[in-house]
């Protein structure tokens, strides 16, 4: 078989709807054939092509170190050699929730499950519990994974597909679902189990928290005795050593983690204070279980990442990220297109428009969305991946910086970025 994206494509749709594991690394919303990836080192990623890119999808924030950092890789070898699997406690398991717990300000207890939506369907769960209450509270634009009453008017793939919601969920499962818009601080009552948002909103694209919006949820939460959950799936680990909690100050009542505690491995968590967790089995009536619960490999990888970074490492990588948001965002209206880069510590969110007229910071998914609908992003998205750099294939997504993209790399993606702008720009005239 030819070593080509399109032939490995066209194998992979024969044996996987839509030739791929997750909308979100489909091209339909850009048009083409998606890269298939052999390997990756630190800021960049080859396909089967031989081509080299500049990775900044990182998987979607899961790479803090960038790929097949050796200390990563190390600690995978280690744990392999002693099993992968047992369905028993280990070791690892109690060192990764030490380390995350420890670091998060408020945060007591950890439970271990293997992906971002186990961790949010769960932690909705143990509020319900806890509460003796049904219903809960999301922002629209926000993506809490892909349990059937989160997926109600969510971002990432559900936005970027223009879905409502998903065929296959009966109304009765989002009945009590209640969406609000983001930023804005909602008025609840008594019937309300929690409120749930990402912090930062990250799968709008980026839209940061309006001043208040978070202190004000904790307020609302604490007036009706409701919990609040923070979904840093994307944020925990990447904003600050303390997640959310310590960058803005706001202490939530559950998390849930994922991404950066798994050190490129699949795995999640949720977690709260030992009074409230106590409502889980075995202790209380609340179930929650899996087999592949706090993996050893996943372990292990977490830890090593957690344990290579600093509150300095932070400072660093969100200097570097914001100069380089900057830098991005002049190239790209030098080239002749509307640019705005939004930015939250080290995340980064990129809208593109059509013209060199300023854009406005979105504040919530509508705003992000007018934006979106000009639809420059395809263009400019292949625009850069023929010269080498690989984004989201989804205006939705954010751009994500690795501790190992250097200052170089990034000069090159945004020396790039204005050869990519200018011809898009040409287009359009």
């Amino acid at each position: 078989m030819a070593e080509t994206n399109q032939a490995w494509f066209d194998r992979a749709t024969v044996v996987i709807p839509g030739g791929v594991d997750s909308p979100v690394r489909s091209f339909s919303s850009v048009g083409g054939v998606p890269y298939t990836v052999v390997e990756g080192h630190g800021p960049h990623v080859i396909d089967v092509e031989g081509r080299h890119y500049i990775d900044l999808v990182q998987s979607y924030g899961a790479s803090l170190l960038g790929h097949a950092h050796p200390t990563v890789i190390e600690a995978i070898t280690q744990a392999a050699q002693h099993g992968t699997t047992f369905g028993a406690p280990t070791k690892g398991e109690v060192l990764l929730a030490e380390a995350i717990t420890s670091r998060v300000p408020g945060l007591e207890q950890v439970r271990f499950v293997s992906s971002g939506t186990e961790a949010v369907m769960s932690a909705v769960r143990v509020a319900r519990g806890a509460t003796g209450r049904s219903k809960i509270l999301k922002f629209d634009g926000c993506y809490h994974g892909h349990a059937d009453h989160l997926l109600v008017a969510g971002g990432s793939g559900v936005a970027e597909l223009g879905l409502p919601g998903s065929a296959g969920v009966p109304e009765e499962a989002v009945a009590d679902t209640v969406v609000a818009p983001y930023n804005v601080v909602p008025t609840l009552d008594d019937s309300f189990a929690c409120v749930l948002v990402e912090p930062v909103a990250a799968n709008m694209n980026l839209v940061a928290p309006a001043p208040g919006f978070l202190e004000g949820l904790r307020a609302e939460c604490d007036r009706v005795g409701a919990l609040l959950l923070f979904d840093e799936v994307i944020t925990g680990f990447r904003l600050a050593q303390g997640g959310a909690a310590e960058y803005f100050g706001v202490i939530p009542d559950l998390w849930t983690f994922g991404k950066v505690i798994g050190g490129g491995l699949p795995v999640g968590a949720f977690g709260g204070k030992a009074e409230l967790l106590r409502a889980l089995a075995p202790q209380g009536p609340v179930y929650q279980a899996g087999t592949l619960s706090g993996n050893p490999l996943a372990t292990a990888a977490g830890r090593s990442v957690l344990e290579s970074v600093t509150p300095a490492s932070y400072g660093t990588l969100t200097q570097r990220a914001q100069a380089f948001g900057a830098d991005l965002e002049a190239a790209i209206r030098r080239g002749g297109l509307s640019a705005c880069v939004a930015s939250v510590g080290p995340l980064l969110g990129l809208y593109v428009g059509a013209h060199s007229a300023s854009i406005s910071t979105p504040t919530n998914y509508e705003e992000a969305k007018a934006i979106i609908a000009e639809g420059i992003y395809p263009e400019f998205f292949h625009a850069m991946l023929r010269r080498g750099v690989a984004m989201a294939p989804g205006a939705y997504e954010i751009l994500f910086v690795s501790m190992s993209h250097t200052d170089e790399i990034l000069a090159e993606v945004v020396a790039i970025a204005e050869e990519a702008s200018l011809e898009v720009a040409a287009s359009h005239r």
